[in-house]
């Protein structure tokens, strides 16, 4: 099984309909480029060679063990830091996002039950605009902190531990370039063939996700400092 992204699709506008697997590839990145690139190769291979691959395209995906490049974690971390939380343009970009173990979910049934050769898209049904994605996780942390003041003692330059909201940390930048403004998945090709739903709603979601990492510093103290490598 080969697993891609959302991104192969290029961007959308606010009243396009959702990516489905029709949808022609336009990517507006290098990374999105060397996806799709791959998603080709790997069909040139079924088609040419009779290789039994499926393919996936997924939306953004969160939850525990995240690497934390990647939007949430980061934040969250800079919040424990109490670094900047830099919000790109007018941070009203809009992702789908798609809680890891509905992925797994996704993907464990295109191996077990798609057909050779297809695409299947795998959304969450999560749209949000990425300003309201860190607004959101600075009011759970917020609450993380009214709720368990051990947390200003193991985190002491956290805006949080002063009783300080953690969007006071919110800045906004520079657009970063190809910054797709929209992406959105719909999901109906697995759902109605292969009985896929989503089942982690966003909000619900993010405080399993907040309360991961704050259960696993060591884990996370691993990553910042690289012993994980050893």
């Amino acid at each position: 099984h080969h697993v891609s992204t959302d991104e192969v699709y290029g961007s959308l506008s606010a009243n396009d309909p959702a990516f489905t697997e029709k949808t022609s590839y336009a990517p507006n990145s290098p990374y999105a480029a060397s996806k799709a690139a791959s998603d080709l190769l790997v069909r040139a291979y079924h088609h040419t060679y009779g290789l039994n691959v499926t393919t996936s395209n997924c939306s953004n995906n969160y939850g525990p063990y995240q690497f934390p490049e990647k939007l949430i974690p980061l934040c969250l971390l800079n919040i424990l830091k109490g670094n900047p939380l830099p919000v790109y343009g007018d941070g009203k970009q809009i992702r789908d996002w798609l809680y890891v173990d509905d992925h797994n979910r996704g993907i464990e049934l295109v191996i077990k039950n798609g057909i050779h050769g297809e695409t299947y898209n795998i959304g969450g049904d999560n749209e949000w605009t990425n300003i309201d994605v860190i607004n959101l996780l600075c009011d759970i942390v917020d609450t993380r902190f009214a709720e368990d003041t051990k947390l200003a003692d193991r985190y002491l330059n956290s805006p949080c531990a002063s009783k300080r909201s953690a969007k006071t940390l919110v800045t906004f930048v520079e657009d970063r370039p190809g910054h797709d403004r929209r992406y959105a998945i719909n999901a109906s090709k697995i759902s109605e063939g292969l009985g896929y739903a989503p089942q982690e709603k966003f909000v619900n979601g993010l405080n399993k996700t907040v309360d991961w990492y704050l259960d696993n510093e060591t884990w996370l103290a691993a990553i910042l400092d690289g012993s994980y490598r050893v």
